[in-house]
């Protein structure tokens, strides 16, 4: 055998074996394994912390929501035995249960409870009188339970004595059980169950009807040649500014019961489906638009040339050209808003009415009944609709194809008097819609007192009068959102990075992606209720963060990490893995190579995920609102509080400083951007100059 018969050849050297090698050494040279550095051992430590915020900040939430929805609590009453001593000696003992079925003192519904598992033992005693010298004894037939005399737990078999006084804090303590009870009350509950149907109900039509409406927004500003495209992509993203319940006030001003056009509304009433999904298509239009116009814009000229060269009519040429390279995008933009409507809380809640949504309904278990089991069973359920729906999705766009080569051709609109007229029109009509619904919030803002008093005033603005925490609630959302884009921008790029350049540790990447895609699919009120049962167990060390800012930054980060994610991926993807290799054979650290090159040159996908972060931390609701405390309400949840207390001009008004507050953002990120690309992006204009 030749010693070049025997040449193993690696990355960086060639090793030749000797002639007089033996055949059992002439077997294939083992695989080597490149060394791991001490910058991917970093690189992975980074990945390993950041992947366990994600853990504690959404897995294991989650987990508590499970855990939570599969246990049942209820009052064995058998187990508990009472003496009476009044004065003639201790009586026999009697059972609570017997004297529940004597008295008649609870129904066997009242029994099972899923709060906190207390239940006064007054009740079974209807003389009872905490200043009467009459005597007590209770005791447990089998220590499965508890009951409480006072603050201490008692879960002993003996006797306890105690007297009137004392008698009246002694509370028995259900006992616990784990199953699906919870689920079999919830689906045979009609009023429960109903609200399931009314939420795919209301999700599948404003779907259909935003994804079209958004479509034939995207065509017009991407086939036709009609004038002021940029003004009407501008009001087109309005709705991303504000909280969804601001365009349900809205509708209340127009056709509620003493609206301005209540007549048009034919006798029917807006406060239920009608309302929810003209809201709905309000705010989930830019979001639909925004995909559909991207997947719009990818379209190959020559497609269309091919097909005025083969005769095929306008129409033919839509559905066989058009329709089917936007296809992906259409089906995203569907999930999208599906997702984004069946987990909304604010609009359904300010103008449902009687007409009950799953949201509202996890709103109305845990707020109103305190009723914690049934809120996480609702949120399951809630749960598993919005998980199908984005794995459909993510399902559908692994299957996407490239709808640009190297050799395509930008689609270019030509003139056509006729049909840039009606896109005109078309716009028109949707923008007058977008705007007329903000506009309408404003004017019953500067309203001293609709419909009696239409004279403008600034008193609404005056919130430190009012429900929701005043001014200090503007505040706290500016503090929330500063300091979201601020600690998620630096988690979520860091986390991006490392994930994108380590070529190493294969199922550890792996298991992060699928940590940071997950929020996606997490309705806010599902991991808002999960903080409750997670950060709110005095076992949790994380016990302290519970109702401060910490907490309310750390679910909002979580709940929009994954688009955020996305962004910086995209944008590390576009870098040429070469900066890496040569910074290593530099023998120069890779934070090096991250502060000088990569940031840099990412700068204006930070900012974009930064203002990302900012806007829907302001405008944020079903995630934070049962999380925040006295001291950090939010203008957002002011808003909700003051349409409950009744004073909709001035809820109206917080809402519009939301909005006014993310337009000033916008316009700081815009120069940002501009300024930006000006310093540090030169490169760019440089290289399309080049390429020209």
């Amino acid at each position: 055998m030749t010693a070049d018969a025997d040449t193993a050849t690696t990355d960086a050297t060639t090793v030749t074996a000797p002639a007089s090698t033996t055949p059992a050494a002439a077997s294939p040279a083992a695989r080597i394994r490149p060394k791991t550095g001490r910058d991917d051992k970093i690189m992975a430590a980074f990945i390993a912390v950041i992947g366990l915020y994600l853990i504690v900040s959404l897995a294991l939430p989650l987990y508590a929501v499970l855990s939570k929805s599969v246990s049942a609590f209820y009052f064995d009453l058998g187990n508990f035995e009472f003496q009476v001593d009044r004065g003639a000696g201790w009586s026999a003992p009697v059972t609570a249960r017997q004297l529940n079925d004597e008295l008649r003192a609870l129904s066997p519904e009242e029994l099972r409870t899923s709060g906190d598992g207390r239940l006064a033992v007054t009740v079974f005693f209807p003389d009872f009188n905490f200043r009467a010298p009459t005597r007590y004894r209770i005791r447990q037939v089998q220590p499965e339970a508890a009951f409480l005399a006072g603050t201490r737990r008692v879960a002993d078999t003996d006797w306890h004595t105690f007297d009137s006084n004392q008698f009246r804090r002694v509370v028995l303590r259900a006992s616990k059980s784990t199953g699906l009870d919870n689920y079999r009350a919830y689906f045979s509950t009609p009023a429960l169950f109903r609200s399931l149907k009314n939420s795919l109900t209301i999700a599948v039509i404003s779907t259909v009807l935003t994804v079209a409406l958004a479509f034939g927004f995207a065509y017009a500003l991407t086939r036709s040649a009609m004038r002021f495209k940029g003004l009407f992509r501008i009001i087109a993203m309005a709705p991303i500014l504000v909280p969804s319940l601001l365009p349900g006030i809205a509708l209340v001003y127009l056709f509620g019961n003493q609206g301005m056009l209540k007549s048009f509304l034919l006798g029917e009433s807006i406060y239920g489906p009608i309302g929810i999904v003209i809201g709905s298509v309000f705010f989930t239009f830019p979001h639909a638009m925004i995909i559909i116009t991207t997947a719009l814009s990818l379209s190959d000229a020559r497609l269309y040339e091919a097909a005025v060269s083969l005769r095929a009519s306008r129409w033919k040429t839509f559905w066989t050209v058009t329709i089917p390279g936007a296809r992906y995008g259409l089906v995203s933009a569907a999930f999208v808003v599906f997702n984004l409507v069946i987990t909304d809380f604010g609009l359904p809640k300010v103008i449902g009415g009687q007409y009950n949504m799953l949201a509202v309904d996890i709103y109305k278990q845990v707020i109103g009944q305190q009723n914690f089991e049934m809120g996480a069973v609702v949120s399951v359920v809630l749960l598993i609709p919005a998980l199908l729906a984005f794995t459909i999705d993510r399902v559908v766009q692994k299957k996407q194809v490239a709808q640009l080569s190297s050799r395509s051709v930008p689609y270019a609109p030509q003139p056509h008097r006729r049909f840039d007229a009606l896109c005109l029109l078309y716009c028109v009509l949707v923008t007058v819609f977008i705007a007329g619904l903000i506009g309408v919030c404003q004017y019953a803002a500067l309203i001293k007192f609709w419909p009696y008093d239409l004279s403008l005033s600034f008193n609404n603005y005056n919130f430190d009068v009012m429900d929701g925490g005043g001014w200090d609630s503007w505040k706290n959302s500016i503090r929330l959102a500063l300091y979201t884009a601020a600690a998620g921008t630096a988690v979520i790029f860091c986390g991006a990075y490392m994930v994108e350049k380590t070529q190493r540790f294969v199922a550890t990447r792996a298991a992060f992606q699928f940590l940071a895609m997950l929020p996606m699919a997490i309705p806010g009120m599902v991991l808002g209720l999960a903080y409750i049962f997670f950060f709110n167990n005095p076992a949790n060390p994380l016990h302290g963060l519970y109702g401060s800012m910490a907490i309310l930054v750390i679910c909002t980060v979580t709940h929009f990490y994954t688009v955020s994610h996305l962004t910086a991926v995209t944008a590390l993807k576009q870098m040429d893995r070469e900066f890496e290799s040569v910074a290593a054979s530099l023998k120069q650290p890779f934070h090096k190579v991250f502060s000088r090159v990569t940031v840099p040159v990412c700068l204006p996908s930070v900012l974009d995920i930064s203002i990302y972060l900012f806007v829907n931390a302001m405008t944020t609701v079903s995630g934070v609102i049962f999380l925040y405390s006295p001291d950090t309400a939010l203008a957002s949840i002011a808003v909700l509080n003051m349409d409950d207390a009744g004073d909709i001009a001035p809820a109206a008004a917080m809402g519009m400083m939301i909005f006014y507050s993310n337009i000033g953002a916008r316009l700081i990120h815009l120069l940002l951007t501009r300024k930006v690309m000006r310093n540090t992006q030169a490169w760019r204009t440089r290289r399309g100059e080049a390429v020209r």
